[in-house]
């Protein structure tokens, strides 16, 4: 295990500076591409780009504290124009790639949004978005001073002492507490939540979350995951960046439409660390075919950590059945709670130990109690998050912030020394999550039991009929093993009923089949999948493949989807009732 005692560094420019200098030839990023040879950074190799990176940037005119947009594919430019936007003092801002289907006015108006809540100064992309972006940078409001493409400077001109010297000068100035970098935390719709964090809160948790998982100078992290989420630029690219670890890196596009890519990678080098969020368990095992998985080996795995929504049991039980024949051990399933606000992990399940479940009486868990049964009828199993990482705390509170029993439901609250200080030039968000004693509210839902945290679903989509809470998940999860149902391709919500007075449970579930018959056959089952968990599903929409919309962490969101669907102007929701 490593002994981050031993590491140098106060920044993380500093940091990586170090292990180019101990290890100047140990592989920082492996460039994973489908259908070419990896492109290897070396450790010495990335931060001579970089340094020729912040030489530019600081030619240009930007400056220490400028957030700095990154609009980019999966280019192996991109690690080393990050680090060189470090390099300089600026906060590299890493936003998602537009979707093809994403009108261009659309994506604007999230520019903007984002524009006027965190202040971009600067855009960096490729010129096939440049027709796209411009009109949005030419806009007299803009607050961004100008559109560059770094992908097309000349890096190959070597940069000279003196320049080396002016630029270790200009780090010299950057302290530790100064903000490093500004990432939005997960959304579809609407602003997304500003969150800077510092240099030393990310090199803190780097510290603390290496802990949690031993991680080892021998260890390899591969991923897929869009560094635009906080799962992918920290637990995939900062962590192992910052303890001297290589990392491999798979473009998310390629890896959506060959999900075998990660696999494969990690087969050829060995990978022994991943994360994942729930759904794509259940995708890799329900599509990679054994014609594909014919002579790899996941046999080096010795952790796959399950991150940014409820655990399911069923995706891990699956996931270990289909992979097992591969050599995927049992014990490497992890798990994971984790957020921007707090750089990233909150707790973690201890390695060589599969992710711990309990089953809990469903209704006494929607009434804010913890019983453990063996009633099949009423059972929940839930799949623990794991212990509470060094350096960080977790209370489970009743909705006036109060800590609630031992064996109580609640919201989760976070205070951690690797926290955000709150949203930038937001401060009304601030003061809705984050209390004057550093607690941050993070609207989850669970409990802790055996001194481990089971997060069950977000507070603001429950759902509460005639006074009894639903859980969405639980409607979810039933409805998703409906025969004809695309699994993990559901969504439940409230919608109100005025006749009633109260909410109805609705649901809206993604399918392949097309005839008036089938889908009546379909919607009946599902409303008596509801009624097997005692739940009265009030609404079944019925919608085609790729219908739902997702999330920035790729899964889909209830919130969109019932706006979505309650507009009632979509030609292809089959089935309204």
């Amino acid at each position: 295990m490593i002994d981050f005692s031993t590491l140098h560094g106060e920044t993380l420019w500093e940091r990586w500076q170090y292990f180019a200098q101990t290890m100047p030839e140990k592989e920082a990023i492996i460039h994973w591409r489908a259908a070419n040879e990896p492109i290897r950074w070396t450790y010495a190799s990335l931060l001579e780009t970089a340094n020729k990176f912040s030489h530019y940037l600081k030619n240009i005119g930007v400056k220490k504290g400028d957030v700095c947009a990154i609009i980019i594919r999966h280019n192996p430019n991109f690690y080393p124009l990050y680090l060189g936007i470090v390099g300089i003092g600026a906060l590299p801002s890493v936003l998602a790639y537009p979707n093809p289907r994403l009108h261009p006015v659309k994506f604007r108006q999230g520019l903007t949004g984002m524009a006027q809540r965190s202040g971009l100064d600067w855009i960096f992309t490729e010129t096939a978005l440049e027709e796209i972006i411009l009109p949005f940078v030419e806009d007299n409001d803009t607050t961004v001073n100008e559109l560059f493409f770094p992908l097309e400077w000349d890096l190959d001109k070597n940069i000279n002492q003196e320049t080396i010297q002016e630029l270790s000068e200009l780090r010299a100035e950057i302290k530790s507490d100064e903000p490093m970098l500004l990432q939005h935390s997960s959304g579809t719709t609407g602003i997304q939540k500003p969150v800077v964090l510092s240099h030393d809160a990310i090199l803190k948790h780097v510290k603390n979350y290496g802990k949690s998982i031993q991680i080892s100078e021998d260890d390899k992290v591969v991923s897929w995951l869009p560094l635009y989420h906080d799962m992918g630029l920290i637990a995939a690219f900062h962590v192992p960046l910052a303890s001297g670890v290589t990392s491999i890196q798979i473009d998310p596009f390629e890896w959506v439409l060959a999900p075998i890519l990660m696999f494969m990678a990690a087969s050829e080098e060995k990978a022994t660390l991943g994360w994942l969020p729930n759904f794509a368990y259940n995708l890799m095992a329900d599509k990679l075919s054994d014609e594909e998985m014919e002579d790899l080996s996941l046999g080096s795995f010795r952790m796959m950590i399950n991150c940014s929504e409820p655990v399911r049991t069923e995706s891990h039980k699956k996931f270990f059945e289909r992979f097992k024949q591969y050599g995927f051990k049992e014990n490497a399933l992890g798990a994971m709670y984790a957020m921007a606000e707090t750089t990233l992990t909150v707790t973690q399940t201890v390695p060589n130990k599969r992710a711990a479940e309990v089953s809990v009486d469903r209704e006494q868990l929607s009434n804010g109690k913890v019983v453990i049964t063996d009633n099949e009828s009423k059972l929940r199993i839930c799949v623990s998050s794991g212990k509470i990482i060094d350096e960080c705390e977790v209370n489970i509170v009743d909705d006036y912030r109060n800590v609630v029993d031992k064996s109580g439901v609640g919201e989760i609250a976070v205070k951690s020394v690797s926290m955000f200080s709150g949203y930038r030039n937001y401060p009304e968000k601030t003061a809705e999550v984050l209390d004057e004693n550093g607690w941050y509210y993070t609207g989850d839902i669970g409990f802790i039991y055996n001194d481990e945290l089971y997060v069950i679903g977000r507070k603001k989509d429950i759902i509460i009929v005639a006074g009894n809470n639903i859980y969405p998940e639980d409607v979810e999860d039933i409805v998703s093993k409906v025969e004809n149902v695309i699994p993990g391709r559901v969504i439940s919500f409230g919608e109100d009923d005025q006749e009633l007075g109260t909410e109805q449970v609705s649901v809206v579930a993604e399918t392949s089949v097309v005839s008036e018959e089938d889908l009546v056959y379909l919607r009946i089952a599902i409303i008596r999948a509801g009624m097997g968990i005692n739940v009265n599903i009030h609404k079944v929409y019925l919608v085609p493949p790729r219908w739902l919309i997702k999330s920035s962490s790729g899964k889909p969101s209830r919130k969109a989807n019932k706006t979505r669907i309650l507009n009632k102007n979509d030609e292809q929701v089959w089935s309204i009732k």
